[in-house]
């Protein structure tokens, strides 16, 4: 069966722009200053090409091949180098203390591979390591302005601070906002937004 995500990728322009995302943007200051950067559910390469432009060494998963060859397109035309791998996330593995920072940007999974993707997201932190997480919550369904139509696949604030326990979640909040990121997401959105630190220590 073909990739969904291949058809949309495979579509003129950038389904999601080109721009990185607001929430990433605003939040930037509480990465680290540098380091290796995972980005899960990259597709085109918006927020993967951000960070290599602040100097980041960005990895780039996504299922989509027709997606990540855009990432590299678009690193290329801004003189910036990501690492992209092809893989469903079900099978991706992560590497104990491997990463600086972690970008979870509308990553929609359903309940089970989540709840396990986000437990190893606390080992493969290094410690002092961020994840930054936006997605959408189930008041999206009301408001049909992107994101998957599945309610099994949105997820609140609350749920997210359970399956993310082992950090220490410094922002946790649900609202609405204006979000103008490429066709498929355009009008008001209600989103769950996360930062959280790998503790140091023990």
């Amino acid at each position: 069966m073909a990739n969904k995500w291949d058809q949309r990728y495979g579509e003129p322009g950038f389904a999601y722009g080109q721009k990185p995302n607001d929430f990433l943007f605003q939040s930037l200051s509480h990465l680290p200053r540098r380091g290796r950067i995972l980005c899960l559910a990259e597709g085109e390469g918006r927020n993967g090409v951000f960070l290599a432009r602040q100097g980041y060494e960005v990895i780039a998963v996504d299922s989509s091949a027709v997606g990540l060859a855009k990432a590299r397109s678009q690193a290329e035309e801004n003189g910036v180098e990501i690492t992209t791998i092809q893989a469903d996330l079900a099978d991706f593995q992560l590497e104990d203390e491997h990463y600086d920072g972690v970008i979870s940007i509308f990553c929609h999974l359903f309940p089970d591979l989540r709840k396990r993707l986000h437990r190893q997201i606390a080992t493969t932190l290094k410690p002092g390591g961020v994840l930054i997480l936006e997605c959408y919550t189930p008041k999206q369904l009301e408001l049909g302005t992107g994101g998957p139509p599945v309610r099994e696949l949105l997820v609140g604030v609350e749920e997210l601070r359970q399956e993310l326990s082992e950090l220490d979640i410094v922002h946790g909040q649900e609202l609405e906002r204006e979000i103008i990121e490429g066709r498929l997401h355009t009008g008001r959105g209600a989103v769950a937004q996360i930062i959280g630190i790998k503790p140091t220590s023990v």
